[in-house]
């Protein structure tokens, strides 16, 4: 069985008990990155075979992984916060896992968005996940591709990268397009803020860009 465990992306409070007792039961477990899961993991009292699993040796490491789940072994796999293959390694394994008649559960649990877009104000029965959007080649294209999406969009953006972002989203969207930013989801410092995308660009502008950010814009004609 190949198990999809969410960890919190940020209180440790929101990892469920099944969560907990699925690594302590697996007999290996894949984390986006062991520094990073290896305290929640201490937390959780969770002393199981943790391996390196990235977008880095992921193509590398598949076979070997498949060869485990043919064998009868439980693997568990983590991302560094949230629901693993969501902007996060797992899309792969799951694929492979599949095509090799494996068992594969994904259990319910944290991911930003989900906090994000309900507590954006925008309509969020009907929505577009587009993630983190292309760095470079494909970035202007899949933007413009977007520009007559009349479900509500949703972005995931990192705090360098996030007035570029708005500025372009201005230049597709329009400055008056309505639209929510959230950060810090679950943390101490959590902070949702709701306004135009212009209003939203000169709000960022003079506050300290800290935390991955989830943006939600209404979409058109609504």
């Amino acid at each position: 069985m190949l198990y999809l465990v969410p960890t919190p992306i940020g209180n440790l409070e929101d990892m469920t008990l099944r969560a907990i007792r699925i690594l302590k039961e697996a007999d290996f477990i894949l984390a986006e990155d062991t520094r990073t899961s290896a305290p929640m993991l201490k937390h959780f009292g969770i002393a199981g075979k943790v391996f390196a699993h990235h977008q880095h040796n992921e193509h590398k490491a598949v076979a070997e992984i498949i060869r485990f789940l043919g064998e009868g072994k439980t693997v568990a796999l983590i991302s560094d916060a949230g629901t693993p293959a969501i902007s996060d390694p797992g899309f792969l394994l799951v694929r492979e896992a599949i095509k090799h008649g494996i068992a594969v559960q994904c259990l319910p649990g944290a991911t930003a968005f989900v906090p994000a877009l309900v507590a954006s104000g925008l309509p969020c029965d009907r929505f577009c996940f587009e993630g983190f959007l292309p760095v470079k080649k494909g970035r202007q294209t899949r933007l413009k591709s977007l520009a007559g999406e009349t479900r509500t969009l949703v972005f995931y953006e990192s705090p360098h990268r996030l007035l570029k972002t708005l500025g372009e989203f201005i230049a597709v969207f329009g400055e008056e397009r309505p639209a929510s930013i959230s950060r810090e989801i679950s943390k101490v410092y959590e902070e949702t803020v709701r306004g135009t995308l212009a209003e939203l660009l000169a709000h960022f502008n003079t506050h300290t860009l800290k935390g991955e950010f989830v943006i939600c814009i209404q979409g058109l004609g609504i």
